[in-house]
């Protein structure tokens, strides 16, 4: 945690991010940890530069062709206060 005077240093982060939607219906529902996620299987990949001038730090993943994830969602989530049990 930074000290409530600290002063912030720039830093710049970008990142491309590419999500493809398979037709692949996905519900997980737990009512016990109020916790539901309803979308679709996904693909994604990631490309992420970081830059931090003030050490002189850089870093570059690789490219967003060789990126995969073995793991994707794109949907909505409820939890909390705003979930009701599914029907």
């Amino acid at each position: 945690m930074a000290a409530l005077n600290a002063v912030g240093m720039p830093a710049i982060m970008s990142f491309k991010m590419i999500w493809k939607a398979t037709d692949e219906k996905i519900i997980y529902d737990d009512p016990q940890k109020q916790f539901r996620v309803e979308g679709y299987l996904a693909t994604a990949q990631l490309e992420a530069y970081v830059k931090v001038p003030s050490i002189g730090f850089s870093w570059k993943s690789d490219p967003l062709s060789e990126s995969s994830a073995e793991f994707a969602v794109i949907g909505d989530e409820v939890n909390g206060r705003y979930y009701n049990p599914m029907k």
